[in-house]
């Protein structure tokens, strides 16, 4: 089966209507990815496998005032049936193209501690920048 590595654009939520299980954390709601591929800065790189979504690799740019732009690689998620074929190798290598066109001198990506198969892709990955960063996160509620 041959799959195929898109990039998303404004007018394609069409092609995001037929998921497989487990590539995204919940249904995808077309006014949500609407929104989301209109907005500047916001990429999604689909894998699709006979008109289905079987992988998603989704990143925002971030710029800031003091320091280079970076693209946060926001979601990976490779159905179960299609994992370790290297689909999301290359859906991150589509990404990176993406940041480096779009003035990126950096990215990053964050996972579980316990996520071994995310932290085996991501140090495959790594670029001479040494090893993984400890990292906390809060989330608030607004």
């Amino acid at each position: 089966m041959t799959i195929e590595i898109r990039r998303l654009e404004a007018g394609d939520d069409a092609l995001v209507m037929h998921v497989a299980e487990d590539v995204f954390d919940e249904p995808v709601r077309p006014d949500r990815l609407a929104a989301y591929l209109a907005s500047p800065g916001h990429f999604m790189i689909v894998a699709l496998a006979d008109g289905v979504v079987v992988g998603e690799c989704a990143a925002v740019i971030h710029r800031h005032p003091d320091k280079v732009s970076e693209l946060y690689i926001d979601e990976v998620g490779v159905t179960p049936a299609f994992q370790r074929q290297g689909i999301a190798r290359k859906m991150l290598d589509a990404m990176f193209v993406i940041g480096r066109e779009n003035g990126c001198e950096e990215t990053w990506v964050g996972t579980e501690p316990d996520n071994a198969a995310a932290r085996a892709l991501y140090e495959s990955r790594r670029e001479p920048h040494g090893p993984a960063e400890e990292f906390v996160m809060y989330v608030y509620k607004l």
